[in-house]
């Protein structure tokens, strides 16, 4: 039977961000006895107040609960409900201190007296103009970040998105989503066509319509470019886009015509294709271009590498080393000092390391200038540490200048080096490949060092090996590539390098099996623990990392030296759930602040999802929350590069990092790392995704899960075509 309820929302128990199912404890008006509701609850918070329609229904453990079917947020009329919803942190820069002074002067009239006179909120003490401005500021961007959320809520946006759509537009947020909905999925990250879609439609915006034609057409190249194309071709692209949209396919043509004539879309031909082209976002073609013309350009250009003798500069590294170079490493060392570009391949122990630093001891002992970058601060690290040179990461080398919305190393002022070295250059996306080219110097020799059988960059393009494409194609005498096969490091290491390398020649038998935790050696290093099952494989996943391995290794920090890694997202054994958990047991106490459905905690341990040039923390980078400042909802977190403040809308980019995903682990290494893998991950599982998730551990590798999971993964090598023009370009631009 239905009834309704109203009160205050207490506290968020749980809020899953995907369907916004949420748990939490609800106090009735006229009660002191909070109850349990449950539901899916878009956007709702701690400290609203709302009403309610449900049923009461009957847990087997937790007893009564109060299912929701619907909802809406009300401002608080009751002192109790305004004391509660001003003292939750929901408005910046009034914590509960604030929240009782103010609520204790003006009563019942509080929300009246901050909307419409704020100046007396002067009259609290403690409140400057400076504090009553601020809360003035925050108490507009929550009354229009309802406005929004209100009229999102039947299509499913997130708190997160909400506010971000409010950092964007400001107030007139809700006008511009109701007159142009498809220029919101256009220029907010986020908000997807498909919302956007939802919400022009039922606005009366036609299915046949141009606007909603061109939309579709752009997203779906959008769409292609996060899957990693960076172009398309058209004929396959007219059949998504028509499948998406549900129209026929001969409205869509005129449309691309329209879009090639604004320069919306760039068409190229498909070599061997007399009538074929592909699509591509022009800002996407330009990089491909970019790179193909500065490749062409400095292989073709005269080096300013002082004069060196390779033989006797190979033969003095090896005297600097003490052992003697396998052949192919002194090729490699070779191949970077006679050739402007080269490329060195190959997986782990087989001597990448030993080649950089020879290359460094060689060019710097003939007082030539040396740089070397990493698409990430810990790989910049751990090739410093390697070369006993100071490397920075690529962001850095180029120099972003946040005023110029631009890197500051360019054609125009290039970096300075004789030989410009990039580690882990498989992570090299087509964007970012193309502002690092523009800043290598036509004279420098560049040497691209990574591990082309790890997963490709996150972003769109496969830069690394289609240059590896296009060199052995092309055989031209200013590109070389070395591919190092043989395995040198062994020791300590030899489960992981040898696992490792066996998953590559597609030996699919995993490691044998513990059936518990308790049934390991500790001084081994690579470890493989039975639990096929998501409850039982998160279980140990917890105990694992909270119990076990900081008694066995007590050098070991439990936040930051023990990293997570997953396959996929959702899912009991998936990131979001990992992290509630680790979270819950390994900083279980942290003071803490809320944003949407997600808290964060002193002591957290946190990753950057988005680069954020103005802040200076890019995608990926890891970093531990310092501080929390609940009377603003803001926080502190230090990362490799010193610590960041982070105002709300920037918060809505960081994310828990107990558990992270394989793909954002690459460029790192962590003296532990654990994996989760069963076949409920079976649409991540490829060779590449556990080759790469082994070898980012530097100490220690536990794999917990299903052994046929592990064999799956291992006997998929398919890790997905990737559509690019780059090699196209690359033969246009080089003389071949």
């Amino acid at each position: 039977m239905s009834e309704k309820l109203k009160g205050v929302l207490e506290r968020i128990v749980y809020q899953n961000e995907e369907n916004h199912y949420t748990i939490g404890e609800f106090r009735g008006e006229g009660t002191k006895q909070s109850v349990t509701i449950v539901g899916n609850m878009p956007g709702a918070q701690c400290g609203e107040t709302l009403s309610l329609d449900g049923e009461w229904t009957q847990h087997p453990v937790h007893g009564a609960q109060f299912k929701v079917s619907h909802f809406k947020a009300e401002l608080p009329a009751s002192i109790y409900g305004i004391r509660k919803y001003l003292g939750s942190g929901l408005i910046p820069h009034i914590g509960p201190k604030y929240a009782e002074r103010i609520v204790d002067k003006f009563g019942e009239a509080t929300l009246d007296v901050i909307s419409d006179e704020s100046g007396r909120l002067r009259e609290v003490e403690g409140i400057g103009a400076k504090r009553a401005k601020l809360i003035k500021q925050a108490w507009d961007e929550q009354s229009a970040l309802r406005e929004v959320m209100v009229f999102l809520q039947t299509y499913g946006v997130s708190t997160a998105l909400c506010l971000r759509l409010i950092r964007k537009y400001g107030n007139p947020a809700k006008s511009i989503l109701q007159n142009d909905p498809y220029r919101v999925a256009r220029e907010v990250p986020g908000i997807g066509f498909k919302t956007a879609d939802r919400i022009a439609r039922n606005l009366g915006f036609a299915n046949e319509s141009v606007e909603r034609i061109d939309a579709g057409l752009l997203f779906q190249l959008g769409e292609l470019e996060t899957e990693g194309h960076t172009a398309y071709p058209s004929k396959d692209l007219v059949e998504k886009t028509a499948e998406i949209l549900e129209v026929l396919p001969e409205l869509i043509i005129p449309r691309i015509e329209e879009l090639l004539k604004t320069e919306a879309l760039v068409s190229i031909p498909i070599a061997g294709d007399d009538t074929g082209t592909m699509l591509q976002l022009p800002a996407l073609a330009k990089a491909e271009e970019r790179i193909a013309m500065r490749i062409a350009a400095i292989g073709e250009s005269k080096s300013s590498m002082p004069s060196i003798i390779v033989d006797k500069a190979v033969a003095w590294a090896q005297q600097q080393a003490g052992f003697d170079f396998a052949q192919e490493q002194a090729a490699g060392v070779a191949a970077a000092l006679e050739h402007k570009v080269s490329v060195l391949t190959g997986g782990p122990g087989t001597g990448k390391t030993t080649i950089l630093r020879a290359l460094v001891e060689i060019v710097r002992a003939k007082k030539g200038r040396v740089m070397l970058a990493a698409p990430t601060g810990r790989a910049a690290q751990r090739m410093s540490e390697s070369a006993g040179v100071t490397a920075k990461t690529i962001h850095r080398l180029l120099e972003w200048d946040p005023s110029a919305g631009g890197f500051v190393r360019n054609e125009d002022k290039p970096l300075r080096g004789d030989l410009v070295v990039v580690d882990e250059a498989s992570m090299l996306d087509t964007r970012l490949a193309a502002s690092l080219l523009r800043a290598v110097p036509d004279s420098a020799h560049l040497l691209l060092v990574g591990d082309v059988d790890q997963l490709p960059s996150v972003g769109a393009g496969n830069v690394l090996k289609d240059l590896i494409h296009f060199a052995k194609e092309s055989q031209l005498k200013s590109f070389a590539v070395t591919r190092l096969q043989q395995i040198f490091r062994q020791g300590s290491r030899s489960g992981i390098v040898e696992v490792s390398h066996a998953i590559l020649h597609n030996n699919a038998s995993p490691p044998s099996p513990a059936t518990s935790p308790d049934q390991m050696d500790p001084e081994a290093d690579l470890h493989f623990i039975l639990a096929p099952e998501p409850e039982r494989c998160v279980g140990a996943v917890v105990r694992l990392c909270n119990n076990l391995l900081p008694r066995w290794y007590p050098w070991a920090n439990p936040t930051m030296d023990i990293q997570v890694l997953a396959p996929l997202h959702k899912g009991q054994a998936g990131i979001g759930n990992l992290n509630h958990e680790l979270q819950a047991a390994l900083n279980p106490d942290g003071r803490g602040v809320t944003l949407g459905s997600q808290r964060f905690a002193v002591g957290d341990k946190v990753i950057q999802t988005r680069n954020n040039y103005d802040l200076g923390i890019f995608n990926g980078d890891l970093g531990r929350v310092t501080a929390i400042n609940a009377e603003s909802g803001t926080l502190a977190a230090e990362f490799d590069s010193g610590v960041v403040d982070f105002e709300r809308g920037d918060m809505l980019d960081l994310s828990p990092a107990y558990a992270i995903s394989i793909h954002k682990s690459q460029g790192s290494e962590f003296p532990i790392v654990v994996i989760p893998l069963l076949k409920q991950h079976f649409i991540m599982l490829q060779r590449n995704l556990i080759y790469t998730g082994i070898t980012r551990g530097r100490k220690k590798v536990f794999l917990i899960g299903d052994p046929a999971a592990y064999a799956m993964a291992v006997r998929n090598s398919d890790s997905g075509h990737r559509v690019t023009d780059l090699l196209g370009k690359l033969k246009s631009s080089c003389s071949v």
